[in-house]
């Protein structure tokens, strides 16, 4: 997509183009000439219509999992999780190998082992991507959801953002299914620590294993904070915090 670059700084709509900003810059579209009411009823754009109706699948599927998981997400998202995530559950749904055209969607296409995979390791914050963030081995247990780091060591296995005095974990267990869209959220405990030598093993359990007859997300956060007179706040709104979906069942 072409990119506008100008000593003047346009939004809005000029004839049959649409100025916009994103945070990559500013950028131009051309507005449709094809009416939505000759999309809905034409039979050439069949295809449209089957395309439409299963982005739209996929960009529901994104946000009934960024709803679920909000309490662990929160303060650890980047401006394009939306985009993104709609990405991931796109290649989700392409793993639906029975419905039809047009109607294939997430909550079969993750059923499958292949439709899993985009959602394994998906981290909800671009900037900072939690092996890169965590040096160190976690150890899950899938049926009570508890996550272990042994011999972790803050000032060798972080990479540690400039300010930075503690490192806070904490883990989630979700049940989610996208058909009824019922879920259930349960939260580890918090483990704080200071950055520093001290080696320790940190332990996550949720307090109970997340109950439904949906798939099985867990997830780990990491979260930097700078003390200041004995308080501790989050280290610049968040923008180093690493949550990933560390498996899918």
């Amino acid at each position: 997509m072409a990119k506008y670059k100008s000593l003047f700084k346009v939004r809005g709509s000029i004839d049959d183009v649409n100025f916009y900003k994103t945070e990559d810059g500013y950028g131009i579209r051309s507005k449709s000439s094809i009416s939505k009411d000759r999309i809905k009823s034409d039979p050439a754009f069949q295809r449209t219509r089957e395309n439409n109706s299963e982005f739209a699948n996929s960009a529901t599927s994104g946000k009934i999992l960024r709803r679920a998981s909000i309490d662990i997400v929160s303060k650890t998202k980047d401006s394009k999780l939306s985009s993104r995530l709609m990405q991931a559950m796109s290649q989700v749904k392409n793993e639906d190998l029975i419905s039809i055209r047009g109607q294939r969607n997430v909550a079969v296409g993750i059923l499958t082992a292949a439709g899993k995979l985009p959602l394994k390791g998906f981290n909800f914050n671009r900037k900072a991507i939690l092996m890169e963030v965590l040096l160190a081995d976690v150890t899950l247990n899938t049926v009570t959801g508890e996550m272990v780091i042994t011999n972790f060591t803050p000032d060798q296995k972080l990479r540690i953002p400039e300010g930075a005095t503690h490192v806070e974990f904490s883990g989630g267990f979700l049940n989610l299914d996208f058909t009824t869209e019922i879920k259930d959220l349960q939260l580890s405990n918090v483990v704080n620590l200071p950055i520093n030598g001290t080696n320790t093993t940190v332990t996550l359990t949720p307090v109970a294993p997340a109950a439904g007859t949906g798939l099985s997300f867990y997830l780990l956060k990491v979260a930097f904070f700078q003390e200041l007179n004995g308080i501790q706040y989050v280290l610049k709104n968040g923008v180093h915090n690493a949550v990933q979906i560390l498996e899918v069942l």
